[in-house]
């Protein structure tokens, strides 16, 4: 698999690409979902650049807890800006600065992050496409017919066949996208896309890593996103019955 395309003295990088053309994704479907449903797009826009911001922070810090040890041993992985984004990092840093905003601006939070997690969603499937190109989150050895093999990666093992858990990461996170957005059409209480954005992918996130091999820190049996899951598969339960009991 190639990541980096080379145009003379330029090189361009499609794991960057891909994640660009998440973000851009996220933010014009945002956008579009927010006229039809009249919430206005500055504050939209202002959620958009805290999430980017607050979302980077959480993904570095949630990678530097996982990898503390390497980094006690070698502290100029603190400056590596190339790689170590852990998602569910970046998806409570993204929430949490988002909070701090509509806070500061007055609005109602849950409703705006109902309205935008169909579109993140969709950009992490995005993203996960640029984790395919670059060969990050790679899968386990395998003999199937359904394997990938990378030649020139500076992170999956090269010529063997692999598990393409970016792949079917990928799939999912466009069909939790899809999903949502249908469902958002029959415009539940609010609270409840929220609620199905934290089971949905929880479940998946928490099937996925079983097959993944690469290193992302371990809690007994138990990989940290796995963890995690757990904790936001609990939490969408508890958010959709909260929303179902209220009246308006």
């Amino acid at each position: 698999m190639i990541n980096d395309i080379h145009l003379g003295p330029l090189t361009i990088h499609l794991y960057g690409v891909m994640v660009a053309i998440g973000y851009m994704s996220a933010l014009l479907i945002s956008e579009h979902r927010a006229k039809k449903q009249g919430l206005n797009p500055d504050i939209l826009f202002g959620i958009f650049w805290c999430a980017v911001i607050g979302g980077a922070v959480g993904s570095k810090l949630l990678y530097y807890t996982v990898n503390i040890k390497d980094i006690l041993r070698d502290p100029s992985i603190l400056w590596n800006l190339q790689n170590g984004w852990v998602v569910y990092g970046g998806i409570i840093g993204g929430v949490v600065s988002g909070l701090g905003y509509c806070h500061y601006k007055k609005v109602d939070f849950l409703r705006y992050l109902d309205l935008v997690l169909p579109a993140v969603a969709f950009a992490q499937g995005c993203g996960r496409m640029g984790c395919f190109f670059s060969g990050c989150c790679y899968g386990r050895e395998t003999d199937s017919v359904f394997s990938i093999q990378y030649w020139q990666s500076d992170y999956a093992p090269n010529g063997v066949k692999l598990i393409p858990t970016q792949i079917y990461s990928s799939i999912g996170d466009f069909a939790m996208a899809f999903i949502l957005m249908i469902y958002a059409k029959r415009e539940p209480k609010k609270g409840k896309i929220t609620a199905v954005y934290c089971i949905l992918y929880s479940i998946g996130r928490f099937i996925i890593e079983i097959f993944r091999n690469d290193y992302r820190g371990a809690f007994g049996i138990l990989s940290t996103s796995q963890l995690i899951s757990i904790f936001i598969l609990i939490l969408g339960i508890v958010v959709f019955l909260w929303a179902e009991k209220r009246t308006v």
